[in-house]
């Protein structure tokens, strides 16, 4: 008997850490050139190579715990930079940035991964 409630617990929480994990989703999420008052000023899709530096804006929403984000830049399929962010509650506003060189011009995205690795999103551009 007491092996049958320990295994329905088991079950019970895997459950709940599955229905938890699978909550958390990317609301927004945008390439700017800064952030104001934890918002995106602009959202493009194209940059000048020589811009400089740009972020990487996020909204998570659907934390039911406190956990993290992953964002990771990829020029063309290298990664060039991976950022953990923290996610503080329900509806979380975060962001990371990079800094980029001139011939760093071509299709660049960031892909965000919630704490076990699984893509919530990716967000293409393009340095010109």
């Amino acid at each position: 008997m007491l092996k049958k409630i320990l295994i329905l617990l088991v079950v019970s929480g895997l459950l709940a850490w599955t229905a938890a994990a699978s909550t958390l989703r990317v609301a927004d999420a945008a390439i700017t050139t800064a952030i104001k008052q934890q918002m995106p000023v602009d959202r493009l899709e194209s940059f000048p190579a020589g811009y400089g530096k740009l972020f990487c804006f996020t909204r998570i929403v659907g934390a039911k715990k406190a956990t993290h984000v992953t964002h990771v830049w990829y020029y063309r399929d290298d990664e060039l930079a991976r950022v953990d962010l923290p996610v503080g509650s329900a509806d979380w506003r975060t962001y990371s940035s990079k800094r980029f060189l001139p011939q760093w011009a071509g299709p660049w995205r960031v892909v965000i991964l919630d704490e076990d690795g699984r893509q919530l999103a990716t967000v293409p551009f393009v340095l010109e």
